[in-house]
């Protein structure tokens, strides 16, 4: 087999390139995986942290292009020293930054692949990074069964998340400024939706909640989100001498300046749950799980079982499919047109 692979990289201008590089040696505790397709999210890779949209406004080109990516799905080649987990030729998805790049080969931590059951394509597998920061929002925001929620940004991990809550027995509804989100949740069935240019949707989100007002919300954007944030605390709910109740969840790398927020419980989600950065559980053996039965691996188990099941919906998440040899000039195209991205999708083998 070939020591080198094709990989997307960045190139600080607001393009994507596509770069020859070694294949990294294969060090104990770790997985080389063929990859079949890998999932670029509008959110971080786009428009964040990657900044593609951000780099065409303002070019900063980088020495030389850097590869990318968090999450992908294929087949196991090869395997490190203590890696008793998976065989030569299991179907896997894989995740973690700097490991489950856009690329035809990658190497990845063992505890941060699992199986793809037969019933999942790669294609829908390789939202397995996405899906698990989701399931690790709905458990930090503990809901209750039958509780109302708000799902603010309709990104992939918000369509995720309200997908989730759903099926724990919430009554989802989601907010976005772009209506394609918006119509795109309405596909795969939410509970309501509403887009943040309607003149009226303080008060379609009241009665949403038959006027008592929701008892979570979950903010799935980054960036300055001052002023959404205080149109959430508006439609939480409210206890008889005023003060507003319910709990917030942040999963994205949102900034906000507010005080006053009385009985208010807002959280943080890291990741896609216990042991994502954990260099040594990554390669290692997992935490005992009678003290830690939800850890990023169990999370990802899990929901490759939704997806098995049927009850999480990605397909309806993807508006675009691009092969890896064509990235640079497909993604030049669709992000001329941000507002009708959500789920891109690389095919790197045909």
């Amino acid at each position: 087999m070939s020591t080198k692979r094709i990989m997307a990289a960045r190139t600080g201008q607001g393009k994507l390139v596509v770069i020859e590089g070694d294949i990294p040696p294969l060090s104990p505790g770790m997985v080389l995986v063929e990859v079949h397709n890998s999932v670029i999210s509008p959110g971080t890779e786009l428009n964040s942290w990657c900044g593609l949209y951000e780099e065409l406004q303002n070019p900063k080109p980088l020495p030389k292009p850097i590869p990318f990516g968090y999450g992908n799905a294929g087949i196991v080649r090869s395997l490190g020293e203590d890696v008793t987990r998976f065989k030569v030729g299991d179907r896997v998805v894989c995740i973690g930054a700097g490991y489950a790049l856009h690329a035809d080969y990658a190497v990845v931590p063992h505890n941060l692949c699992t199986k793809l059951p037969d019933g999942v394509s790669f294609l829908q597998g390789s939202y397995g990074m996405l899906a698990a920061t989701a399931l690790h929002t709905l458990r930090r925001g503990e809901p209750e069964f039958g509780e109302n929620v708000l799902i603010v940004g309709l990104g992939i991990v918000g369509q995720l998340t309200a997908q989730l809550y759903q099926l724990a027995g919430s009554f989802a509804m989601g907010w976005d400024y772009i209506d394609n989100r918006v119509e795109i949740a309405g596909k795969w069935g939410i509970h309501g939706a509403v887009c943040l240019d309607d003149a009226d949707h303080q008060e379609a989100t009241k009665a949403f909640t038959h006027g008592s007002g929701f008892d979570a919300a979950i903010m799935a954007f980054g960036g300055e989100g001052t002023d959404t944030f205080k149109s959430v605390l508006k439609v939480l709910k409210r206890s008889p001498d005023g003060h507003t109740m319910g709990r917030i969840v942040i999963n994205g790398n949102l900034t906000f300046t507010y005080s006053g927020l009385n009985n208010v419980d807002v959280r943080r989600a890291a990741r896609t749950g216990p042991g994502y950065h954990d260099s040594n559980w990554e390669v290692g053996s997992p935490y005992p799980p009678v003290f830690m039965r939800w850890t990023t691996t169990t999370n990802l188990d899990l929901c490759m079982r939704l997806l098995e099941e049927g009850k999480l919906d990605v397909d309806a998440l993807t508006t675009h499919r691009i092969p890896l040899h064509d990235v640079e000039a497909g993604i030049t195209q669709i992000i001329e047109e941000p507002n009708n991205i959500l789920g891109v999708v690389l095919d790197i083998k045909h």
